[in-house]
């Protein structure tokens, strides 16, 4: 019966581990000296050896003829062991055997001595995946145990094992793999394997395998039989991601701002049946390369991560821009990939993104520097500051709040009013309730003027909307055809409807100049944004 590559070149000694020499050097000296600890916690990402190194010195600590700390893998121990038929070492998946009565179950079972070694073992595989019960449970054995019992503890996600139950342990990290080091090890089997595996294709392998060794034999084993000659672009086709030639096309289109050429490769890739989240981790990683050798020219040789014939190519996308725009795509392409975990459909995620990479798209409005919203602002101080001498000269300051009005409508059209004014009574006017809704919706379009309505009211009549403003620098800004009409939007994305707008400010001009020190003080202190919209 066929065994799978992954299973049958699985490391059978602590010599055969490849990337993980302190764990193994460590591991093989405590069993040389025989000081093992009762417990080990072993961590790591998926493929880096944590449940083989877990088996090795399960065997090594019970074989009869331990060899330098390895398993001699000749007597009866080791055999039954690899068939997994040796009943001292017990497996559990907690993944699913994680509730509390799976480890009363252990707990009681642990009172029996070993039946042919010296130890008994028990490996608890993804230890993480325990409910908090059956921690608890756990956590008494393991802190006296019987000197026969050894417990070795794995995870691929060490922050969710209670601190309680690491504190007992001798925790061990497993490194991923060096890509280096997966190519040598894949070389070497399907030497043995008798299957044709080029330089390229070895390289390849090691670079999706992401630092781990079960995914890269687990994939060789793939190509293995879809080629006779593994090289570079079998192992694409057998992965199911782009080709060198489509990625780099891809990034260069998103370079230029050519969105028709980016979805013209995309749905080409699409019809070959190519994996879009593998082809997105792929622009990931090449954008990662591209952002190293912008941020560290000196040093991105060593850094980055590609095929020998893709360097000049990277450092001529380098060159079509700057480190913050690779930094925004690489963020982009990230959030895309989390979103197509969850989509129904993957495509339209990442066709929307694309669209966004080459610009068509604007996330968020464009900004103005701060001098020159606090140039405006002293602009309109200076206008206030004229007025109370006017007013002096005339005796005194008006008893009631100056009435000022102005009226807008969308610039591409004309409002036909369905009211007349003239014949309009104080009662047909309804109080607006959205009207904070409006002014949120306003802050996020302008919110560089959308301050001057705070404490502002209105009401609505037909098609007109009569706005009530406490701030005289809303009535200045208002006169500005693009801050019309950007508040014009605003109503009616909220409102549903077209507006004409009437407005008019209610507070006196010594009320007004205290405002406008406000805002000259909070615009020094903090980034105003503004866009302007037209309808």
């Amino acid at each position: 019966m066929y065994k799978a590559l992954y299973r049958k070149w699985r490391p059978m000694t602590f010599d055969d581990v490849i990337s993980q020499e302190y764990t193994t050097e460590a591991l093989k000296n405590q069993i040389i000296s025989g000081k093992t600890a009762h417990a080990y916690l072993f961590t790591g990402s998926r493929g880096t050896g944590k449940t083989t190194c877990a088996r090795i010195l399960a065997k090594a600590v019970n074989c009869r003829n331990m060899k330098d700390g390895n398993p001699c893998l000749e007597c009866d121990i080791c055999r039954d062991a690899d068939n997994d038929s040796l009943t001292d070492i017990v497996e559990i998946d907690a993944a699913s055997n994680n509730g509390v009565d799976n480890i009363r179950d252990l707990r009681d079972a642990a009172v029996y001595t070993p039946e042919r070694g010296a130890y008994k073992i028990y490996i608890i595989d993804e230890v993480h995946m325990l409910s908090q019960g059956a921690f608890n449970a756990l956590l008494k054995i393991m802190e006296e145990p019987p000197p026969y019992i050894k417990f070795i503890l794995a995870t691929t996600e060490i922050q969710k094992v209670p601190a309680t139950i690491v504190s007992r342990c001798q925790r061990y990290d497993f490194r991923r793999i060096k890509p280096e080091d997966i190519a040598k090890r894949i070389s070497y089997i399907a030497q043995q394997e008798d299957i044709s595996l080029t330089e390229d294709g070895a390289a390849m392998i090691a670079r999706l395998a992401d630092g781990g060794m079960r995914d890269a034999v687990s994939l060789l084993d793939q190509c293995s039989v879809c080629a006779e000659t593994i090289d570079a672009e079998a192992v694409s086709n057998a992965a199911g991601i782009a080709g060198r030639d489509y990625l780099y096309d891809m990034l260069e289109a998103v370079s230029d701002s050519d969105t028709a050429k980016a979805l013209s490769i995309t749905a080409s890739l699409y019809d070959m049946s190519k994996d879009l989240s593998r082809l997105c981790e792929e622009l990931i990683m090449q954008l990662r390369n591209i952002m190293l050798i912008k941020a560290s020219p000196e040093t991105a040789d060593k850094l980055i991560i590609c095929m020998p014939d893709e360097l000049e190519r990277l450092k001529a996308l380098a060159d079509k821009c700057d480190l913050p725009t690779v930094m925004d795509r690489l963020s982009a392409l990230q959030e895309c990939r989390e979103r197509m975990q969850r989509a129904m459909n993957k495509r339209v995620e990442f066709e929307m993104s694309l669209i966004k990479l080459c610009g068509n798209v604007k996330n968020a409005p464009e900004s103005i520097d701060n001098s020159e919203i606090y140039d405006k602002i002293k602009q309109l101080e200076n206008k206030i500051n004229s007025a109370p001498r006017a007013v002096q000269n005339a005796s005194a300051e008006p008893e009631h709040p100056e009435i000022l009005e102005a009226s807008a409508a969308p610039a591409d059209e004309k409002i036909i009013p369905t009211v007349d004014l003239k014949k309009l009574k104080p009662d047909d006017i309804k109080p607006c309730d959205r009207w904070g809704e409006v002014l949120d919706e306003f802050r996020n379009i302008n919110p560089a003027v959308a301050g001057s309505l705070d404490g502002s009211f209105a009401g609505t009549a037909g098609n007109y909307i009569f706005i009530t403003a406490q701030n005289r620098f809303f009535m200045e800004l208002f006169k500005v055809k693009e801050n019309a009409a950007s508040l014009g939007m605003a109503i009616t994305k909220v409102l549903g409807q077209r507006f004409i707008i009437k407005a008019k400010c209610a507070t006196t001009v010594t009320e007004q100049r205290n405002l406008a020190e406000d805002l000259i003080k909070k615009a020094q202190e903090s980034k105003i944004e503004t866009a302007v919209e037209s309808q």
